[in-house]
């Protein structure tokens, strides 16, 4: 017996009776109404599988117009339901307009059973495909949601950093390629990400795609994707990013890192806005917004022979430079006061404050890793804290080889510079002790700050 509920509405008792008796033995529960206004305070009417509609109601009326207005009324309570009109007065165009306005199927009357059993059961599943495809439709709005979900945001509010804010609200609105390039650490990817939430695509998914960290005999099995038996490994078929992407946003970071018969491969599917997976000769449309991102300078590597101009002109119609944290003026304090926030939060430290000498530290240091090292300083800093305060010493930085003692030739400034660091730190930023320590005024060593 199939678990499925079934409603017979129909103006005739035998009829009824007929179809009671018919389907009580196929089916798990099967109801009749005689009156058809009772639809419209019909419990639970999406919880019906199949409908048996008949299309005369009234004595004398033939034309199936009463059918069609409830066949609508039922489609409003539950646009699932699978319905087969039923009329003892058969037309092909009354049929042909019953279906148009969503009647599963039609059946004459009198009619054979065998042949009503099966609509009924084709109907029970169509009823099914169409639960189906809302539970997926359902889903893959969830795991567009999950993966769109980025918990980085864009902070700051430096002359810099807004300037690329507003080029990217303006780009965003368009379909038109994106070239994002800046320093590692600087927030690439979190512009790309602002793009996609910008356009109109941003209820699809966001692909990101580390290029660099793609080995080269796998790279069209990655992007474009691959056919089960195309090669030993191929134990199923397999959907590339660029059709994951599909209608959506497409990010390939590290593109510098591409080789030349990569870019080659990339520049075709780019030009003709399709694929051809691994072990197929056929061409596959896609439909996606595209952002590249790189650290290189693309312009030296295209004159250096290692980069195919023609590829950069198809990912360059829009390029946005994102500044390093050294440029943002202002940004430092605020990005440091935010990942304070969310690591005093996330390690159980509530109440962490950063001490105007620690503050003066992070201001004053070139943060050659940008936003990415601070975010790791600010981490490591709060793992380690034993008191409520955060001091200069608690602080990490890393100084490059060519400017400490003893790894190269330095001037007197960055000896200088160095030993003022070193004074700084091992007196938690008190200027005063600092100073004195090094033998200078307290004055003199401000003015050699400004120098810095």
């Amino acid at each position: 017996m199939i678990d499925a509920n079934i409603l017979v509405i129909d103006d005739n008792k035998s009829v009824l009776s007929a179809l009671e008796i018919l389907l009580q033995f196929e089916y798990k529960s099967v109801q009749t109404l005689f009156n058809p206004n009772q639809i419209s305070s019909f419990p639970k009417m999406n919880e019906i599988d199949i409908v048996l509609l008949d299309m005369n109601f009234s004595a004398g009326v033939n034309t199936g117009n009463e059918g069609l207005f409830w066949l609508n009324e039922i489609k409003k309570k539950s646009p699932s339901t699978s319905v087969i009109m039923m009329t003892a007065y058969g037309a092909v165009d009354l049929a042909v307009d019953a279906l148009k306005k969503g009647a599963a199927d039609f059946i004459l009357k009198p009619w054979n059973n065998e042949r009503l059993l099966t609509t009924v059961k084709s109907a029970y599943e169509l009823r099914k495909s169409k639960q189906e495809i809302h539970k997926l439709k359902k889903k893959e709005s969830s795991l567009k949601q999950v993966i769109n979900d980025d918990k980085n945001f864009i902070i700051g509010n430096s002359k810099a950093l807004t300037s690329v804010l507003n080029l990217t609200r303006k780009v965003a609105k368009t379909d038109v390629n994106v070239l994002i390039t800046g320093e590692n650490g600087t927030g690439k990817e979190l512009i790309a990400r602002e793009l996609h939430r910008l356009s109109s695509r941003k209820d699809e998914v966001f692909i990101g795609v580390d290029m660099g960290s793609i080995a080269e005999n796998l790279f069209e099995s990655e992007l474009f994707g691959h056919l089960k038996g195309s090669f030993t490994d191929a134990k199923e078929d397999r959907t590339g990013k660029f059709e994951a992407a599909h209608q959506g946003s497409l990010f390939l970071d590290e593109m510098g890192n591409l080789s030349l018969q990569m870019q080659a491969k990339l520049l075709s599917s780019i030009q003709n806005k399709s694929i051809v997976r691994v072990g197929s000769n056929k061409p596959v449309a896609v439909d996606i917004r595209l952002i590249c991102a790189t650290n290189c300078n693309l312009e030296k590597m295209v004159a250096d022979g290692l980069f195919r101009e023609d590829l950069l002109y198809r990912i360059n119609t829009i390029h946005i430079e994102v500044p390093p944290l050294r440029e943002r003026e202002g940004d430092i304090l605020i990005l440091a006061d935010f990942f304070l926030k969310r690591f005093a939060n996330k390690y159980d430290k509530p109440g962490l404050k950063i001490n105007s000498a620690a503050q003066e530290k992070l201001m004053e240091y070139a943060w050659p890793g940008n936003v990415r090292e601070l975010q790791h300083t600010m981490e490591r800093a709060i793992i380690l804290s034993e008191g409520n305060v955060l001091k200069p010493s608690d602080f990490l930085l890393h100084v490059k080889p060519s400017q400490t003692f003893g790894n190269g030739p330095v001037t007197l400034d960055d000896m200088e510079q160095q030993m003022i660091s070193r004074a700084l730190d091992q007196n938690d930023g008190n200027h005063s002790a600092a100073a004195e320590q090094l033998g200078i005024s307290r004055q003199t060593l401000y003015n050699k700050l400004k120098k810095k």
